[in-house]
């Protein structure tokens, strides 16, 4: 038997770390190949670690909210190896295990190339419990230690560097995690005011920011601060527009897609961007370009538990109206299961967000971070509503369009809004269109 450990692996995308949610196994367990061993959370969604050994589960590295960053070790393995029995029999040297240059077994959705020599060294960590394992397998502590010579305060590489950016001594700092471990929290808890602390009363909540909600206000803040905003607003009789979502999933052949109005206002601004493509664009600030893009990739805002999301549909503009309610259907069950791929939640040119779900009329939404413009949705209210020379009824609803002002100007941003509007008014006036 040989002792394998399991790193976390580059999930891709950029991404240097991640927190572990859970373990979906537990040391003495025997795991297959490609079975789901792990859960972590990066900035973008919840992944899925299929194990890279089939063998038993001899370590845990870390616990659940410990943030890991890539290349550092979750857990280890006991696998089978060639040799003799003599070889089989006698433990491997910690070092050899981690220098062991066999290739690795290609994993579901990542994993370095077989061939690949690129691969960093991982340094050992001293004095490490795993998480969950027994005491006869943590390492031995030394016999007797040098007079005056103090013990090294425990903590993951991310939470060292955070301590050096905030000037924080991990020496001053008691550990709340496993053995010691000092964790980020306990930073936020060490680097806090005294007046900010939690109340003894428990009049006061503190809550970690980590993950997509940590990603989301890093790129709102690089949005609000490094882009020009401007808001253009309409409000709009939708009636036609709601008439034929009725209409549409009474039908046999596009039932099944049920077909919304979040649809129809898609499929409307992927038409008026052919009149106006000065809004499917990006600031390129290296060059000083503005870089347009013939193909649409619509975001699709979607709140969920973990905070907002935007996964982006491909090439939207190619898309019939059924596929892309679909589409958007599909999405959003995705992510508020957490399940959307990194690969999906990057590369949108425009974003969507359906502010009138919460009951909201209008609201002017901050730029996603690479695009020239996002378009809020608001409520449908029944109101009165001038039609044809007279009062009536009707299905109304704003629209509100923030677009970058270095990329276009009130005169583009006005017209497209009113190209999208009215689409809505008139779905039939599609057809002079396309």
């Amino acid at each position: 038997m040989a002792v394998r450990d399991f790193t976390l692996p580059d999930l891709g995308e950029g991404l240097t770390e991640s927190e572990l949610v859970a373990w979906k196994v537990a040391v003495g367990d025997t795991v297959q190949l490609n079975q789901i061993v792990a859960e972590v959370e990066t900035a973008k969604a919840l992944v899925e670690l299929p194990a890279p050994y089939e063998g038993r589960v001899s370590r845990l590295y870390v616990e659940p909210g410990v943030t890991v960053a890539v290349g550092e070790p979750l857990l280890a393995f006991e696998v089978e190896v060639a040799g003799t029995p003599a070889q089989q029999e006698a433990p491997a040297p910690e070092a050899a295990v981690q220098d062991d240059p066999a290739p690795e077994p290609t994993l579901v959705g990542y994993g370095a190339r077989p061939d690949s020599t690129n691969r960093p060294a991982r340094r050992a960590r001293p004095g490490l419990a795993p998480v969950g394992a027994p005491a006869a397998a943590a390492a031995p502590a030394p016999a007797a230690a040098p007079v005056g010579l103090a013990e090294r305060p425990r903590a993951t590489p991310p939470v060292r560097k955070l301590a050096r950016e905030r000037g924080i001594d991990l020496a001053t700092v008691t550990g709340t995690g496993e053995r010691g471990l000092i964790t980020r929290q306990d930073l936020e808890t060490a680097s806090a005011p005294a007046q900010t602390q939690p109340a003894a009363d428990g009049r006061e909540l503190r809550i970690p920011i980590r993950g997509v909600r940590k990603a989301t206000a890093d790129a709102m803040v690089r949005s609000a601060f490094g882009a020009p905003q401007a808001s253009v607003f309409l409000t709009v009789d939708v009636t036609p527009t709601t008439e034929l979502v009725e209409r549409l999933r009474a039908r046999r052949d596009t039932a099944e897609a049920r077909p919304g109005l979040l649809a129809v206002v898609a499929k409307a601004l992927c038409i008026a961007l052919r009149r106006t493509p000065e809004l499917n664009a990006r600031w390129d600030e290296p060059a000083q370009e503005i870089v347009q893009t013939a193909s649409v990739h619509l975001g699709i805002a979607a709140a969920t538990p973990r905070g907002l999301m935007v996964p982006v549909i491909r090439d939207a503009d190619a898309r019939s109206l059924v596929d892309l309610a679909g589409a958007i259907r599909s999405l959003a069950e995705t992510a508020r299961a957490g399940k959307t791929p990194p690969a999906e939640l990057t590369g949108g040119t425009i974003t969507i967000t359906n502010v009138g779900v919460f009951g909201v009329d209008a609201g002017t939404p901050i730029l996603t971070p690479g695009e020239a413009a996002i378009l809020a949705v608001g409520a449908v209210r029944r109101q009165p509503w001038e039609h044809r020379g007279e009062i009536a009824l009707r299905d109304v609803l704003t629209l509100v369009l923030t677009f970058d002002h270095r990329i276009a100007d009130g005169e583009q941003a006005s017209r497209f809004l009113a190209d999208i509007g009215g689409i809505l008014a008139d779905p039939a006036s599609v057809l002079t269109l396309v």
